[in-house]
């Protein structure tokens, strides 16, 4: 019994004994998980943001067309006027007697005419006789005549001196917006001014010149003629000074087929609907536009894109055998809450999205689709242990 004590002993030492014992093997580090999404070529629309300012759809200047003193003015300033109303009324005086001399000019040569027609008639049977001579007949028919052109000379002279009458009473060009008056009652006006009376503004609809850069238009033209891309609709959106949307969307008429010299630029001009003047001519907007839609464009979360220190874009794809592969990319620029990628992917690549900041490249990893919960990926681990 002792001995058999001495033996079971004997082994416990030597089991305890360090460097005897086996040690245990240390545990294998599981791979973290990798939220991966499969890249897809899609449209996307190439949204823009560009500077624009606000311009008047017609604007124009009131200006007497006859001189006189400004006898009233009839409108109010900051109103909305029609066209044909009547702004100003000048002194009709002097041209309402202009007016009257031309009538009676005509008169007179109205009636001359008529005794010069009438000689003509008389001479006419007895120059067949031979009882005035055709000498006298020629000159008789000739009077009648320059009587004739001289009550046309008459007439024309009334017509103009009743235009000029009329000018007496200012018209509105345009109807629409008027702004302050820079003559008062009394105040003497020539037909040859420079200055205006009034300015008239129609801001219904109004129009925006938006600035482009000639370099981005070349692009954009270039890549439509490839047939990378197809034209998008010519809607525009505004954005006010203060960060607000104006409610109205707009319309692109035209691009200006000249590049400002001084930027670089080429406008391009949006027409909206302005029925409550909300907009005025001056106004700086942001404008949002969309000019084109890519037909195979490939984009990727923003949080998957990572710079290097020298600012180059880069992903982490899964690459063979579940590895994570690094991957540099070009980035063209973001459409929402994405990158476009124009060069060093292509569809069909799983792009990693989540658990970034626990792997590293060439790092084995454990696939999972992105946005996967919590249960489904506890449940894909205990089955592949």
């Amino acid at each position: 019994m002792p001995s058999k004590f001495l033996a079971l002993f004997g082994v416990a030492v030597l089991l305890l004994m360090p460097g005897c014992a086996k040690k245990a093997a240390p545990p294998v580090p599981r791979a973290p998980e990798a939220g991966f999404v499969t890249l897809k070529t899609e449209s996307a629309p190439l949204e823009i943001e560009l500077p624009g300012r606000t311009t008047a759809y017609e604007t124009s200047e009131v200006r007497p067309q006859v001189s006189g003193l400004v006898k009233a003015r009839r409108f109010t300033e900051g109103s909305i006027v029609r066209q044909g109303q009547t702004l100003y009324e000048i002194d009709p005086s002097l041209y309402r007697a202009s007016v009257g001399q031309a009538q009676a000019n005509l008169a007179n040569a109205e009636a001359s005419r008529a005794a010069a027609e009438a000689k003509a008639e008389r001479y006419k049977p007895l120059v067949a006789i031979e009882a005035v001579s055709k000498q006298d007949y020629t000159d008789a028919v000739a009077a009648a005549r320059q009587a004739a052109a001289s009550v046309q000379q008459m007439r024309a002279a009334l017509q103009t001196a009743q235009i000029n009458l009329n000018f007496t009473r200012v018209p509105a060009p345009i109807g629409g917006l008027i702004g302050r008056s820079l003559v008062t009652t009394g105040a003497l006006v020539t037909s040859g001014q420079t200055s205006a009376l009034a300015t008239i503004s129609r801001l219904d609809p109004i129009l925006v010149d938006i600035q482009q850069s000639s370099a981005d238009l070349v692009a954009l033209r270039t890549r439509l003629a490839s047939g990378g891309a197809m034209p998008s609709g010519a809607s525009v959106q505004l954005v006010l000074e203060d960060g607000s949307v104006y409610p109205q969307l707009g319309r692109v008429e035209f691009t200006e087929p000249l590049v400002d010299p001084s930027t670089g630029t080429v406008v391009l001009r949006a027409r909206f609907p302005n029925p409550h003047n909300l907009l005025l001519p001056g106004m700086y907007v942001r404008a949002k536009l969309i000019q084109a839609t890519l037909r195979d464009a490939i984009l990727v979360p923003q949080p998957a894109v990572s710079r290097t220190p020298r600012g180059e874009a880069t992903v982490l794809l899964i690459g063979p055998g579940d590895r994570a592969l690094l991957r540099p990319i070009k980035v063209e620029r973001s459409i929402g809450d994405k990158w476009l990628v124009s060069g060093g992917l292509a569809a069909g690549d799983r792009l990693i999205t989540e658990g970034l900041i626990r792997i590293k490249p060439g790092q084995q990893v454990r696939p999972v689709p992105a946005g996967s919960p919590p249960q489904r990926l506890a449940a894909q681990d205990a089955h592949r242990q």
